[in-house]
């Protein structure tokens, strides 16, 4: 299997890399942070790093940089991946990079303009670039799958105002895209899924609270935190929907970690199922007893 994450640094992208390698996957970890040079994130992780995670997992890792919003960058590593394997059979689209961007609850009136269209380039255009050059290559071979990241599935996300006007066109454009590309692969055997993970312990997120892995409970977080999941989980959901013979059912879907680790029997690394998106809909927004949290991983 050739594989490649775009948006592979960290977080989301970093945990679905790491399991396609976990699945003996050959995997294209693309992005901007390299050894001794960051992007706009200026956060410390790098391709380079999720490489070596990948290859440590099982599979065989390639970085490869790369700036999603430059299609000339893309369209030269569409050919690298054409020239060193000749194929290409999963692309996930999860270049984001925009949460530096956003201020929360905040109208458009009030919102710095500039970093909201920032953010909407870095969340919308980077993978319409990806798919313009990426594609291609995919469709040259019957049954490649593509797998659009979100926060938030269609149904989500369709009745609920999320924090603010860029934001909340970024990921329910997210959605949309893959069910675009679900029509436009179709006659070439092609699945497009868009997926979301739950409340995710992140790199950032976990400095954000000022914890580590190791001790994420002690964060002073709301309840959903204690039903949130390691990066691994949604990647243990794509790798088994790449593996399954029959993916082209969920074709078309937005879906989330939970609804991948149900349908396949995943859990956690820790051996838990978090359902934060059942948790969310079910207790804190029925203002419901928020101790009840254990229910739900």
């Amino acid at each position: 299997m050739i594989a490649l994450v775009a948006g592979a640094t960290r977080g989301t992208g970093r945990g679905i890399a790491v399991a396609l390698g976990a699945a003996g996957a050959t995997v294209y970890c693309a992005g901007r942070s390299v050894r001794g040079r960051r992007s706009e994130m200026d956060r410390p992780e790098t391709i380079e790093e999720t490489a070596g995670l990948v290859t440590a997992a099982g599979g065989t890792g390639v970085p490869a940089r790369a700036d999603f919003l430059d299609p000339e960058q893309v369209a030269e590593l569409a050919a690298r991946v054409r020239r060193e394997q000749g194929r290409l059979d999963v692309l996930v689209n999860d270049v984001w990079g925009g949460d530096h961007l956003w201020q929360w609850n905040t109208p458009v009136w009030e919102h710095d303009q500039d970093k909201g269209l920032r953010l909407l380039r870095l969340a919308i255009d980077t993978h319409l670039i990806s798919g313009r050059h990426l594609l291609p290559l995919l469709i040259e071979n019957e049954g490649g799958l593509v797998v659009e990241v979100t926060d938030g599935t269609w149904s989500f996300n369709e009745t609920r105002y999320r924090e603010n006007v860029y934001y909340d066109l970024a990921k329910m454009s997210v959605n949309r895209l893959a069910f675009a590309w679900s029509h436009e692969l179709r006659p070439h055997g092609g699945t497009a899924v868009a997926v979301t993970p739950g409340f995710l312990r992140s790199e950032a997120m976990l400095d954000n609270f000022g914890v580590t892995e190791d001790n994420w409970r002690e964060a002073k977080a709301d309840s959903a935190w204690m039903v949130s999941e390691t990066p691994a989980y949604v990647g243990r959901g794509v790798a088994a929907l790449a593996r399954d013979p029959g993916r082209r059912r969920w074709s078309g879907r937005s879906v989330s970690s939970e609804e991948l680790a149900m349908a396949y029997g995943l859990t956690d690394v820790d051996g838990s199922r978090p359902r934060v998106w059942s948790y969310i809909t079910e207790v804190r927004e029925k203002d419901g007893d928020t101790t009840s949290w254990a229910a739900y991983r």
